[in-house]
């Protein structure tokens, strides 16, 4: 089941059934860098009874996967993302993982600190996650031998401890929670008329991580329906919502696709 929605997300998600979603992932608009078209106004009443229908529509176990920075102001960046955490915790929401996106491809500036190269991925969950299949990666040194020695916990006894108490690395281990991924619309299949669209990997792996086939995924801000498309290959059932007309029919050719 694949449904868009044209519309105001504040508005569209109250006629939405509650605990009808089991993951979220989406990216709200960022302290207003981006008004899309003229359309959106983006302030704390507005962020606070978006976090409020997001508690509302998520089913118990259920996650959102929240992606944002912050913009600077006077040369001090806002904070934003960190009220906007807070303010889930305040609804309910547990923070389950703090999460950063990393750019390989940032876009160069010229002011008075380092690059900003990455974003916030905020996983926040109601109760305690009912999903995870976590990815995982190649360990480098799979095979070799570990002493226990090495550990904290072992260094009282360090001297005394004997030479065949060792662990073998595994072949693999869980990924770390910082991905570096190359920006949406780059190049290749994501590209798109949006001007500020996501990864799609970043997206195809929340969704594989949090949820499993047959699960609804939601996006209240759909953008170029990058979620959307992602869910729709992964075997999920899809709902997004998108304010901006031109970028509504983006995602819905996108999707349908």
């Amino acid at each position: 089941m694949t449904k868009l929605i044209h519309g105001d997300c504040i508005e569209e998600m109250a006629k939405m059934d509650a605990g009808s979603v089991d993951l979220t992932v989406t990216s709200p608009p960022y302290d207003n860098l981006r008004t899309y078209e003229g359309s959106l106004q983006w302030n704390e009443d507005i962020w606070k009874r978006v976090l409020e229908g997001l508690y509302r529509v998520t089913k118990d176990g259920g996650v959102v996967v929240w992606v944002v920075g912050d913009s600077t102001i006077n040369g001090s960046e806002t904070g934003s993302s960190f009220r906007q955490a807070l303010f889930f915790k305040e609804c309910g929401f547990r923070l389950h993982d703090t999460m950063i996106y990393g750019k390989n491809q940032y876009m160069p500036l010229t002011h008075n600190r380092y690059e900003q190269a990455f974003e916030y991925m905020f996983v926040f969950s109601k109760g305690k996650p009912k999903t995870f299949n976590p990815i995982m990666v190649d360990c480098v040194s799979a095979g070799g031998k570990k002493y226990r020695g090495n550990a904290k916990q072992y260094e009282a006894n360090y001297s005394e401890r004997k030479r065949e108490e060792t662990t073998i690395t595994k072949a693999t281990k869980q990924k770390n929670n910082v991905w570096f991924l190359n920006v949406g619309n780059a190049s290749g299949d994501d590209k798109t008329l949006h001007n500020a669209p996501f990864p799609e990997q970043l997206t195809h792996d929340h969704i594989i991580s949090w949820s499993n086939e047959g699960d609804t995924v939601f996006d209240p801000f759909m953008g170029s329906g990058t979620t959307g498309k992602m869910a729709k290959q992964l075997g999920r059932s899809f709902i997004g919502i998108e304010k901006v007309e031109k970028y509504y029919d983006i995602a819905k050719e996108r999707i349908s696709h």
